[in-house]
């Protein structure tokens, strides 16, 4: 029998407005369980529960907040080989990158468990005498979480755990296609001893449940990952609100790869960063930015590699690419590939739909060459295991291609040579920059984030999530 997942409200298992169906990607006859969907009755009450619980929260102790988060980081870690199932088996990640996700996000809580006992405060003597001034850091509030579905363990993480850490209420609402990995961390922090109200996940769809966190003034702040369309339309109704925001949003990233690149290096990094998680990875390298001189051996080296890879069920031993993670997506895919054919890229490996075992949403990883920077291919963000090369005459060239984009997520480049790898690193439009390594896969303890359209706010991840999740309060005392 199909087990029934409810929302949590106020600590609380509540009925939805409507269900879902959780529907494997690598197998569309497996039915994973079907969750509750709020309506907007849901999410207001999650809303308001969130609301009632902040100030409690706020004032709760450090321990407190420590011990939850240690206990529940302890417990997806001892959980990661069935979460991680979990977690392929919804999203379509391989199994391995499914287990390697969930000990991400294991390790998230338990980083921000230590944070919860590092806060820090300055005490200052005022410029009139007799006068102390101390700066302190206060939680925001009641905050709002919308998550993709390319992470669902990962993403939610990073911003729950820092959320919780520094004292405020979530509303969470993750992506459509992913409850079930929402779910299980959500029942995890509450058994680890969240009070009521602290943390209320509300599944449902974007134009009712996100609609209705956008529409409420009870909320401090709203953090969110997804596209840059819907992050726009955030940016906007939070300005409306007077309230904090953090956007992170789309990638087209370019890997640079130089005449004097080591070409194994170089073939591997791309093939990591292109087209493993199924490309579905907001820093993919969806630009290779090849010189003339490595052009031709590198082309060939890649599509040869990427022709070797195994696509699919992601449960299945030996898988290196699970399938795309619906039909939608899968759809935008072919059609992004059939626009760059049309306007003049030659499809040199993959990008054919595939059949297998069992009925899913299977795509070979896709390389498209002889494109030019004005391509559709290389402006907008294709989702996919899809990347296109852009051939260049020199460093300098392919620097300005690099830049040459909206976003400024991620950014590579294969050399061997230090000076050259020491000017992109300063020069390229960024927010992250890997040299020798794939574009994709950053450290939980660091600042994630980008540049342009790719990001707006303070960073996540690491000691940098205090910025986003704390207000700053100067006071002032003279002794009576």
């Amino acid at each position: 029998m199909t087990e029934r997942r409810p929302l949590w409200i106020d600590g609380q298992p509540v009925s939805g407005a409507g269900e879902r169906a959780d529907i494997n990607p690598s197998d569309t006859a497996d039915t994973i369980a079907v969750h509750a969907e709020a309506g907007r009755a849901e999410a207001e009450a999650a809303i308001a529960a969130a609301k009632a619980a902040a100030p409690a929260w706020a004032l709760s102790g450090p321990q407190t907040r420590h011990d939850i988060l240690k206990t529940a980081g302890d417990e997806i870690l001892a959980r990661r080989d069935e979460i991680g199932r979990l977690l392929a088996r919804e999203e379509g990640k391989t199994l391995k990158e499914g287990i390697g996700e969930t000990v991400r996000a294991g390790q998230v809580f338990l980083f921000f468990a230590g944070e919860t006992l590092r806060q820090t405060g300055d005490v200052l003597p005022s410029v009139r005498p007799g006068i102390e001034v101390q700066v302190t850091r206060e939680p925001v509030g009641a905050v709002g979480v919308i998550t993709p579905w390319n992470f669902p363990m990962a993403i939610p993480a990073w911003k729950i755990a820092p959320a919780l850490a520094h004292g405020n209420t979530v509303v969470f609402k993750p992506a459509e296609l992913v409850p079930g990995c929402a779910w299980a961390m959500t029942e995890i922090l509450h058994r680890a001893g969240l009070p009521p109200g602290v943390l209320n996940l509300v599944t449902g769809p974007g134009r009712v449940v996100g609609q209705a966190m956008l529409d409420a003034p009870a909320l401090d702040a709203i953090t969110f990952t997804g596209s840059t369309a819907t992050g726009r339309l955030i940016a906007e109704a939070c300005v409306r609100h007077h309230r904090k925001f953090q956007l992170e949003m789309g990638g087209k990233n370019p890997l640079v790869v130089l005449d004097d690149a080591d070409l194994d290096l170089a073939v591997a990094a791309a093939l990591d960063g292109a087209f493993f998680s199924t490309g579905q990875r907001c820093t993919a390298s969806s630009r290779l930015i090849v010189t003339e001189g490595i052009h031709n051996r590198f082309v060939e080296r890649l599509a040869e590699a990427m022709r070797a890879l195994t696509v699919d069920d992601a449960l299945k031993p030996g898988t290196e690419i699970g399938p795309v993670v619906d039909e939608t997506q899968l759809a935008q895919n072919l059609r992004y590939l059939d626009i760059a054919r049309a306007e003049g890229g030659n499809l040199r490996a993959g990008g054919e739909r595939l059949s297998r075992a069992t009925e899913g949403f299977y795509l070979s990883p896709a390389l498209i060459t002889d494109t030019t920077p004005a391509m559709t291919i290389n402006r907008e963000e294709v989702f996919g295991p899809i990347a296109s090369v852009l051939r260049v005459p020199d460093y300098e060239a392919a620097l300005n291609a690099a830049n040459d984009t909206e976003f400024g997520l991620s950014a590579g480049i294969c050399t061997s040579s230090l000076k050259h790898a020491s000017h992109f690193r300063r020069h390229v439009e960024a927010g992250m920059v890997m040299v020798n390594l794939p574009t994709a896969g950053v450290d939980y303890h660091v600042p994630f984030g980008g540049r342009k359209r790719s990001s707006f706010g303070p960073r996540e991840q690491g000691a940098y999530a205090r910025e986003f999740f704390t207000t700053v309060k100067t006071a002032y005392t003279r002794p009576g």
